[in-house]
């Protein structure tokens, strides 16, 4: 497949065909194959799965848990271990809830960093235990600085739980140094992978995570659809998130039981149309390569950090090293949201403002920043454009 006519797989680029769409990283555009998958359950094959005796129903469930399997291979793993949720932030909550229930207490102690999304941050402080959240510090290239893990850790300490890339600065978590000391220390690893599982291929048995979540809707798949991926281990131990349908074994008036492994989590009519969808967009993923999708970024990626660079009054936040596809930079004397607004008026979007992730902004000393972000519809002319418009805007306002 030729990377670079892939705008042709994608709708939105023929009713406007001079867009430059550089907000990847909040949520992607919609592959065609995604919204005629989608389109054809809705229109052709819907019923509600799991407990109808009639074809209709019994073809879409198979259809649906042909998907969990097409989910589980993708990160190679098993479908026993899939959990289909609303998005990445219920999948995050959901560990939250269900480890509070027996598996935290007042004074136990959950390291993260500076470099969380908040849906990796406010779950832990509505729990109702009185945890304490240990922060990792950055390194000078506002990197987690991985020196800091070991004196951490204490006896109290009951998870670790981390951002696999940075949705403002990029920066990939090296987590080969993480589990080596998380697991000598038989600490849970949480990895938010909502940034780094649309651009680089992810193999959990590689990886090995106690839990993995990441979100469809930044993979050029539909919303409304989270994947939680969660070892046997806590499958087993935690008790159930909800209460509803599907989940139950047996139920009487004033007690009940619940289902085994993984269907325990997923009370009540699931997203059927969106998994259905995802799977299509795995299709494409596969298709088109996640290793080249992530090369054909980068590239993008240098070429427009080298570009913006060699901008003396543009501040450009995190390394250029061990990265993903995203560029967060202000623009001295400019402000983020009028710039965003500005390049709006040029058919360029971007995204301004914190990123749900104000205590980076807090480390960085700044209240926002302008973020671009690739997938992988974009190209060269994109950048180019991008540059020469900063340039047209800074000479106006500066």
């Amino acid at each position: 497949m030729n990377i670079s006519n892939l705008k042709s797989r994608f709708p939105v680029f023929k009713k406007n065909p001079n867009l430059v769409f550089l907000d990847t990283a909040a949520s992607a555009l919609k592959v065609d194959e995604m919204i005629k998958a989608t389109n054809n359950c809705y229109t052709n094959e819907y019923a509600n799965i799991h407990r109808g005796n009639y074809e209709l129903s019994s073809k879409l469930t198979k259809k649906f848990e042909d998907a969990r399997k097409k989910v589980a291979d993708y990160l190679n793993t098993s479908e026993k271990n899939i959990i289909f949720v609303k998005s990445a932030t219920e999948g995050i909550n959901l560990i939250a809830s269900c480890m509070t229930k027996r598996f935290l207490e007042d004074g136990d102690e959950i390291i993260l960093s500076y470099l969380e999304h908040h849906a990796n941050l406010i779950p832990w402080h509505l729990i109702e235990k009185k945890i304490k959240i240990i922060p990792l510090g950055l390194n000078d290239n506002d990197e987690i600085n991985y020196d800091e893990l070991n004196n951490k850790i204490n006896s109290k300490t009951r998870l670790i739980t981390l951002t696999h890339m940075s949705n403002v600065t990029g920066s990939i978590t090296n987590f080969d140094k993480i589990k080596e000391i998380a697991r000598k220390q038989k600490i849970p690893l949480l990895l938010d992978g909502c940034q780094f599982a649309p651009h680089k291929k992810v193999d959990l048995k590689e990886l090995d995570p106690d839990f993995y979540v990441f979100s469809a809707h930044k993979m050029y798949g539909p919303s409304g659809l989270g994947i939680l991926y969660m070892k046997d281990r806590w499958i087993d131990e935690f008790t159930p998130y909800q209460g509803g349908g599907q989940m139950i074994h047996d139920v009487d008036i004033d007690k009940s039981t619940y289902a085994n492994g993984y269907e325990k989590f997923e009370a009540g009519t699931p997203p059927i149309a969106p998994v259905i969808g995802f799977s299509s967009s795995l299709n494409f993923m596969d298709e088109v390569d996640p290793n080249v999708i992530y090369d054909h970024e980068m590239n993008l990626h240098d070429y427009a950090y080298e570009k913006l660079s060699k901008f003396n009054n543009i501040k450009i936040y995190g390394s250029n090293n061990n990265k993903g596809a995203i560029i967060s930079f202000n623009i001295k004397g400019v402000h983020n949201s009028d710039l965003g607004a500005m390049l709006d008026k040029k058919n360029i979007a971007i995204r301004t403002g914190h990123h749900c992730c104000q205590p980076l902004m807090k480390h960085l000393k700044v209240t926002g920043t302008s973020r671009i972000s690739f997938g992988v519809y974009n190209t060269i002319d994109d950048v180019d454009y991008l540059i020469d418009s900063l340039d047209e805007i800074t000479k106006i306002l500066i």
